[in-house]
């Protein structure tokens, strides 16, 4: 193992060169006794050089073996076998390092489950008020219906309209907090994710329940087409919030008597969940951007163009957070659009790909 290291070859051929030559003068010069003892002085203190080092590369050895040890998970550097040298002032500084490092981590860990018990905080905060702004409207309602008797029929209306104008921002804000916290406790870390045999079925199956009447509401068909035996390891609670997301994006541009499609497949690399709609699409220049954290489409205002924003809020985080769900379990997604054969742009195309890695 030691000749393996090429500045060891060389210093063991110089030496073996130069106690040669000196064996060689010291035959020329005194006869072949001194040459004799000269030539057992080397092998002497051949040994010994040879001894010294290996022991010094096996505490070397030692060393980096700890090393690689703390590099994959163990807390301490157990170096404490070592004794006085230039070798044991390396390993003491070497396990400050580690500890520290160490330290360093559990200090960001702790401010991590902080920042997540904050943003749990912040959102329980408001969203108590936001309940009682609901109650609140509700109320409101009731004895308005109960009251107009002694108002006209257009200022009856006026106020109706109001109130739901009202209740809607109410759950465009109620979102935009569960959206916002979800996102920033991804980006924390604070979210734990299970790791099981997900069918992709299921996510399907409890994604389009979940938008059912939404679905029947806005006039949009939804059909689906899952193959029985595609699976996937990762979150299923996860994913379906995340298929979830996609399928109110596709709902709300596929317009009325529109129709939204989902399908689901596995092959030898992934399983993989195509939606696609039949809206206006999405803008070439928009693509590239739409995953992106409050990203709103260029062409927001067009007629023939798709808003990049996914959620009710029309914040344009609702996609970003699918994203951020499907790429957390180690998977990917994007986004392109359906066209026909001379190229005209049919709808938008939503892949989410899990792969098959059950790690």
């Amino acid at each position: 193992m030691l000749m393996r290291n090429r500045e060891l070859r060389r210093f063991f051929l110089l030496y073996i060169g130069l106690s040669l030559a000196l064996c060689a003068c010291a035959y020329a010069c005194w006869g072949r006794s001194i040459a004799l003892w000269t030539a057992a002085c080397s092998l002497v203190l051949g040994a010994a050089v040879g001894l010294f080092t290996y022991l010094r590369y096996r505490d070397i050895a030692r060393i980096s073996a700890r090393i690689d040890a703390v590099l994959h998970g163990e807390r301490d550097l157990s170096l404490s076998h070592m004794r006085e040298g230039e070798l044991a002032v390396l390993t003491s500084e070497l396990d400050k390092m580690v500890s520290r490092l160490y330290l360093t981590a559990d200090e960001l860990e702790g401010e991590t489950h902080a920042l997540a018990d904050s943003l749990a905080d912040i959102s329980h905060q408001l969203k108590t008020p936001l309940t009682s702004l609901s109650l609140l409207s509700e109320l409101m309602r009731k004895r308005l219906m109960e009251a107009r008797g002694g108002l006209s029929p257009q200022d009856v209306r006026d106020m109706i309209d109001r109130l739901r104008v009202m209740q809607g921002l109410q759950e465009r804000i109620r979102w935009l907090i569960s959206a916002l916290l979800k996102m920033a406790r991804l980006d924390a870390g604070a979210i734990d994710l299970a790791r099981a045999e997900v069918r992709a079925e299921d996510v399907v199956r409890r994604s389009a329940e979940a938008l059912a009447i939404a679905f029947d509401l806005a006039d949009v068909s939804l059909s689906v087409e899952v193959q029985p035996e595609a699976a996937f390891w990762g979150d299923e609670a996860w994913s379906v919030e995340a298929l979830s997301n996609v399928l109110k994006n596709c709902l709300e541009h596929a317009g009325r008597g529109g129709a939204v499609r989902v399908t689901a497949s596995q092959d030898a690399l992934a399983c993989r969940i195509r939606v696609e709609d039949t809206g206006p699409g999405i803008s070439e220049e928009d693509l590239p951007h739409i995953f992106e954290r409050f990203y709103r489409g260029a062409a927001d205002d067009g007629e023939d163009a798709r808003s990049s924003e996914v959620d009710p809020c029309g914040m344009g985080i609702g996609l970003s957070l699918a994203q951020s769900l499907v790429a957390a379990q180690g998977g990917a997604m994007r986004a392109s659009n359906v066209r026909d054969a001379n190229g005209a742009v049919l709808g938008a195309r939503f892949d989410i790909v899990y792969f098959n890695m059950n790690v």
